[in-house]
């Protein structure tokens, strides 16, 4: 079977988007099914390359059992769109900067909004944590773990 790939993209790759990696990381290592997927993520601004995750996000996700590995990368579309399978934004301006990179018809057809996939809480996006207090990266945790349940149901439905 073919991997699914899989990338997970918000503003500056420090928070929201290595956080998701980690969450569905989680979420199919629990099941056994990590060789089924490449997982990554990516920011659509490059302000923070080369950084690992936001100190307080990755103390947070700690907290989880989730360790947030991944460093900074900006968002690619000449590799990127060709890649992988799913890219999905964690907000609307995240999802607006996707598609005007896309090149194509196809390109636009693998873009998806994280909170698309959540089951039990209702959010139209995840918000940026990045300005707030200790809540805001709660916040993220939980809207990523019910949305990457979500995300594996709708994949394995396909």
């Amino acid at each position: 079977m073919e991997k699914k790939k899989i990338l997970f993209v918000c503003l500056g790759n420090i928070c929201r988007s290595p956080s998701a990696e980690a969450v569905f990381t989680g979420v199919i290592k629990k099941i056994g099914k990590t060789n089924g997927f490449e997982i990554d993520s990516a920011g659509t601004s490059g302000w923070h390359v080369g950084e690992p995750a936001d100190k307080r996000m990755q103390s947070h996700a700690v907290k989880r059992n989730y360790n947030l590995t991944s460093i900074s990368r900006k968002f690619d579309p000449h590799t990127d769109f060709d890649h992988f399978d799913m890219i999905i934004g964690m907000d609307d301006s995240n999802i607006q900067n996707l598609k005007q990179m896309a090149r194509s018809a196809s390109d636009l057809d693998k873009i998806y909004k994280m909170t698309d996939f959540s089951r039990e809480f209702n959010y139209d996006e995840v918000p940026d944590p990045y300005y707030g207090g200790e809540e805001g990266f709660e916040l993220v945790l939980d809207l990523l773990e019910d949305a990457c349940e979500g995300l594996l149901e709708k994949i394995e439905k396909r």
